[in-house]
This record gives structure tokens, C-alpha cells and sequence, in this order.
């Protein structure tokens, strides 16, 4: 499944299932293939996915300073990070803030 998010304020951004389903979860909400966000649940969701992003950074910070410690190399990171991946939608939904306009999925 792909996840298509669009607002009448920005450009679409297209997810694959996976990443789309970390991503509601993450705002508190059960993947499902149709949704909304309407703009006075957006700062909520924008500061709960700044922080996911922050409690993602700090746990890898945390494994890098224990492998040092141990002597040991930790392995680098695969894929994209979840800044990375969360940094479109976290846009998308400022800017459909500041005009009022839902983000939608699915419709």
C-alpha cells in the first residue's frame, strides 16, 4: 500500500505502508487507508513528530556512546532516518496550518 498525503497548501508526499503506518502511529492515530489531519490537530501532530525524531536521535546517540565504551563499532544506520522521512510531512502540515487546509489520505 502507498500512502498518498495531500493538502491544497503544499505539494503531495507519496510513503510507502510501512513508513506511512510508523508515521500515524506516531501522530496517534491507526493506519488506515483514508484520514484527515484538520489544522487545529496540526501543532499537536507537528511537536509529536519533532519529538519522535528526538527520542530517535537521543537512543542512537545513546548506542553509539555504549558501543564506544565497549570498544566496539556500531553499525551505520540503514535506509533513511526517521528525520528524513518524517521532514516532508511535518512541512506539508506547517504550511496547511497557516492556510487553514486539511491533510488528507486516501480520498
Amino acid at each position: 500500500m502507498l500512502y498518498k498525503f495531500k493538502s491544497k497548501a503544499a505539494g503531495d508526499v507519496i510513503m510507502t505502508g510501512p513508513s506511512g503506518d510508523q508515521l500515524l502511529r506516531l501522530l496517534g492515530k491507526e493506519p488506515a487507508p483514508k484520514g484527515i489531519i484538520e489544522p487545529p490537530d496540526m501543532p499537536q501532530a507537528i511537536a509529536a513528530l519533532e519529538r519522535a525524531v528526538l527520542e530517535d536521535e537521543a537512543a542512537r546517540e545513546r548506542a553509539e556512546e555504549e558501543a564506544r565504551a565497549e570498544g566496539r563499532p556500531l553499525p551505520p544506520r540503514e535506509g533513511v532516518t526517521l528525520r528524513q522521512r518524517v521532514w516532508p510531512l511535518i512541512e506539508m502540515m506547517k504550511r496547511s496550518h497557516a492556510e487553514k487546509k486539511d491533510v488528507v489520505w486516501g480520498v
